[in-house]
């Protein structure tokens, strides 16, 4: 979501240290998430889902989502989602700040070589192979260190999250471990999945 409001914003030359900007653009703002696989993420009309992708979106995203109005317009988007049905969410706030009583709270690291690793196999994939490894990590811990110092919703781990290292892992042995994880929170919560 984060992504796809700073591609909109960027791509509408909405200067992000303008709060009055921003606060126009998130004002006139039609913002639907989650129709489909292919259509994730729409803006304004625009299906970004393939786009949001794109290497340089992340720093885009680091940078917006430092903005207050925009953490608010989005933890207000998310829980409203919450609300309407049971669902998965991920994000950097989502068990501390969006849904700080959601009965599983998963918290995903790996180490930034494999994370860097992922995300240069992730833009290969997509055909982009102008950047290297070491400018991936560079990116890619230069956006942790971001999120971690931003005023608004700090990236850090819930108090009662579970903590699960992927670097070992495939993402097919990462999924069944949520799935597991999740299985036995709602067990405990008396909930079935």
């Amino acid at each position: 979501m984060y992504r796809g409001l700073a591609l909109a914003a960027h791509e509408a030359s909405i200067s992000f240290s303008s709060l009055t900007d921003v606060n126009c653009f998130l004002a006139g703002l039609n913002l639907q998430y989650g129709k489909s696989a292919s259509e994730l993420i729409v803006v304004n009309g625009n299906n970004l889902t393939s786009a949001i992708r794109e290497h340089h979106v992340s720093k885009l995203a680091s940078e917006f989502s430092q903005i207050a109005p925009v953490r608010y317009y989005l933890v207000d988007f998310q829980r409203k989602l919450g609300q309407q049905k049971f669902c998965v969410m991920e994000g950097r706030d989502i068990g501390t700040v969006v849904f700080p009583d959601a009965f599983c709270k998963i918290f995903l690291t790996a180490s930034l070589e494999i994370r860097a690793g992922r995300r240069m196999e992730e833009l290969q994939r997509k055909g982009q192979t102008c950047l290297g490894l070491e400018q991936v990590m560079r990116d890619v811990a230069e956006r942790d260190k971001q999120d971690m110092e931003r005023q608004e919703s700090p990236l850090r781990q819930a108090a009662d999250a579970i903590l699960l290292d992927t670097s070992p892992y495939s993402i097919e042995q990462v999924e069944d471990k949520i799935v597991e994880m999740a299985k036995k929170k709602a067990l405990e919560h008396g909930l079935k999945l």
